[in-house]
């Protein structure tokens, strides 16, 4: 949420209407509330991708979500805009560069964001939770140091154009509270979201209006209004006065990282909604492509960084935040009215775990302020949203003419509006249909609570049936739960991947024969997700099972910090973790368990029973032991071994191996198997944690399919 609204917007807000900045930031909050409230009503009623533009589209019809996706693209991607071109104001600082240079920065970097789009870089959310964190650190030092240098004379004016000075300051930074909604998006994966997103919404709010409102105060207070008006770079500025100019340098640098995340995060969301209206059918199709290598939207990326271009170099940073802020206005006027339309027409499947309070004044209140917010910001603005209606139109009469949706308001639009606020009790009943809702990363009822295996399938697998096969075999339950887990970057919605898939089906059909084949009940399930390690631990915490088992590779870790590291499983999921590193073997009729020394012998020796019994196999217990062993150890291991073997049901024997290379020897002995049963190494040290050297030696040497389990105490 902290971007070019406190390090950019306050200074050219500031000319607007002098020191009272920090009273039109407090009153922008304010005004931004209800829709905060409605956001939140939405989104429990409502919680799929899309937000605001599914809100609006499901409450209007597609006339207004095609308008409604329009504006919110705009919003976003100017704000996006004016967040580069304040990088390139504070980077300016750092290589010592004229201001006409901030324009080509911009662009530039902009190519750089475009590209990171398009191949869909992970890892950007968790380095953003950093930034904030670095950015509030250093918002804080400025407050600490900033409040008691504050020069009482540069506070006078209070106003400088009067009361409609500060409201049309108001409405201009109203822009900068956009990101404290965001939240609403992903209601679906929020725990308790009747208690926990409102409290995320407005604390969030409290605490950047907090953030805000102290910052402008600072700045007016120190900064002398001929210099703050026309500053780019305000808390470089107000750093470099109170701690000299290498504070002021590393706040420069701060600044710079802070906008291009910022910049990022505002392309990422802006080409959600193109792409959106497009799977809607309110754009053309190729808007809804996704490249089959990087999963991204790739069309949606290049025309929202296309058009962020052309705003960069032919609007003035002024005019970007105005029009950014009247989208803004707009779509949240239209949010407050989506909470009346659909408490009023009693919608059945409109079931809110969460409710605005004060219901209808807040809305009220936000649409009636919104409204004269537009005005406040002038002509061009107006203008500019009166526009992008037309346009709307326009697009809809081309392409989303074709869609048969329709939205709440349309069913009941042969009635006056205000009729309709006083028969809300005579339609009570009337059925309307529920808009469709997707499978989150937040897993639904369809998966097997009661399943005593889980197979996550990350589409890497040599033979999704025989890892399939396994688990089943692993299963002390009656059900074996199979979830085919596709993984896609945030640029992508994931209603994207829920419609009819080709491969699902397959995979379907397969495992359907496989449990015919060997009388098994398996579940199969398809989940698209934007974290995989999240949803494989909330997998297994919904389905209590026995085991996890996976596919591998016989590498313990991924590689150098990227995702998906199975250490990460081992230590995460809740119940036993198996994996399974298929080397082409399709009939299993001879099992070889060798034990690491220091397992508990009886729980594998149990586990490698079962799955001797379910293949029908033979179990060799082996154990290669130093050449300098003698015979009465030797005597003495295989007598121990015999007797851990009587409770097994499977034909069973005891085969003890003298050798000076035991990974060697294994590999030599697997050959005469078809399955090989050993346990995880005892530890793995930082360095193969980290850079993903710990190749399992045993399971690289083996030639036959390799079993590695992880029992837990």
């Amino acid at each position: 949420m902290l971007g070019s609204g406190i390090f950019v917007l306050p200074g050219i807000a500031a000319a607007k209407t002098g020191s009272s900045i920090w009273l039109a930031y407090l009153l922008a909050a304010i005004c931004i509330l209800p829709a905060a409230l409605s956001k939140s009503e939405l989104a429990t009623a409502m919680p799929s991708s899309g937000g605001t533009y599914l809100y609006i589209e499901r409450s209007f019809g597609p006339i207004f979500g095609t308008i409604a996706g329009l504006g919110l693209w705009l919003s976003l991607l100017l704000k996006s805009a004016f967040a580069l071109v304040g990088f390139g104001a504070y980077l300016a600082v750092l290589v010592n560069a004229s201001n006409g240079f901030t324009q080509y920065v911009a662009l530039f970097f902009l190519a750089v964001i475009l590209m990171l789009n398009i191949f869909g870089v992970k890892k950007v959310g968790k380095v953003q939770i950093v930034i904030v964190a670095i950015s509030l650190i250093t918002l804080a030092l400025v407050l600490i140091f900033g409040l008691p240098a504050v020069d009482k004379e540069l506070l006078e004016p209070f106003y400088t154009d009067g009361t409609m000075g500060l409201f049309s300051t108001v409405a201009f930074v109203y822009i900068s509270y956009a990101g404290v909604t965001k939240v609403a998006a992903i209601a679906g994966e929020i725990k308790n979201p009747s208690k926990n997103l409102p409290r995320a919404m407005i604390l969030s709010l409290f605490i950047m209006t907090l953030i805000y409102v102290f910052i402008a105060f600072i700045l007016v207070g120190n900064l002398p209004m001929s210099e703050l008006s026309t500053d780019l770079r305000p808390i470089y500025s107000v750093a470099n006065k109170l701690g000299g100019p290498l504070i002021g340098t590393i706040t420069a640098l701060i600044g710079v990282i802070t906008l291009i995340s910022m910049a990022n995060s505002g392309v990422l969301a802006a080409s959600r909604f193109p792409f959106a209206m497009a799977m809607d059918k309110l754009l053309p199709d190729f808007m809804g492509k996704i490249h089959s290598k990087f999963l991204t939207p790739v069309s949606s990326i290049i025309l929202t960084c296309l058009t962020m271009a052309l705003v960069i170099l032919f609007l003035d940073v002024e005019k970007i935040a105005k029009l950014a802020s009247a989208f803004m206005v707009t779509m949240f006027i239209s949010v407050n009215i989506c909470v009346v339309i659909l408490r009023e027409t009693s919608a059945q499947w409109y079931n809110p775990t969460y409710k605005s309070p004060l219901y209808p004044i807040v809305q009220i209140f936000g649409i009636i302020s919104g409204f004269l917010l537009l005005i406040f910001l002038g002509m061009i603005p107006l203008i500019a949203v009166v526009t992008i209606f037309l346009l709307g139109f326009v697009i809809y009469f081309f392409y989303g003419k074709k869609t048969a949706r329709t939205g709440i308001l349309r069913k009941y639009g042969h009635r006056p509006a205000l009729y309709m606020l006083y028969n809300k009790k005579r339609r009570k009943g009337i059925k309307v249909e529920e808009p469709p809702r997707v499978n989150k990363s937040i897993l639904d009822g369809k998966i097997a609570s009661d399943a005593g295996v889980v197979i996550p399938l990350l589409g890497n697998e040599k033979s999704p049936e025989m890892l399939v096969e396994m688990g089943a075999a692993l299963n002390k339950k009656k059900v074996t739960q199979a979830v085919n887990i596709t993984e896609v970057p945030n640029q992508t919605f994931l209603d994207a991947f829920m419609e009819d898939n080709p491969v699902i089906r397959s995979l379907g059909r397969r495992f359907s024969g496989l449990a015919r084949a060997r009388e098994v009940n398996i579940d199969f399930e398809a989940v698209v997700t934007h974290d995989l390690t999240t949803t494989i631990q909330e997998l297994s915490e919904q389905t209590h099972s026995d085991w996890m088992v996976m596919g591998w590779d016989a590498r313990a870790h991924k590689g150098w910090l990227v995702r998906n590291p199975i250490g990460w499983f081992v230590t995460h999921v809740n119940s036993d973790f198996a994996l399974f590193r298929d080397n082409g073997v399709r009939h299993i009729s001879k099992v070889v368990m060798a034990l690491r020394p220091g397992r508990k012998d009886k729980n594998f020796v149990a586990i490698a029973d079962r799955v001797c019994q379910f293949y029908k196999a033979s179990l060799t217990l082996l154990h290669v032991v130093p050449e300098q062993m003698t015979d009465q150890e030797i005597s003495d291991m295989e007598q121990s071994s015999v007797r851990l073997l009587l409770k097994a049901e499977a034909d069973s024997k005891v085969l003890i191996q003298r050798a000076k290379d035991p990974i060697e020897t294994i590999g030599l002995i697997s050959a005469e198997y078809d399955l090989l049963i050993i346990g995880t190494p005892e530890k793995d040290n930082w360095q193969n944690v980290l850079f993903g050297k710990n190749k399992d030696k045993f399971a690289d040497s083996s030639a036959c399919s390799v079993l590695r389990l992880t029992v837990k105490d």
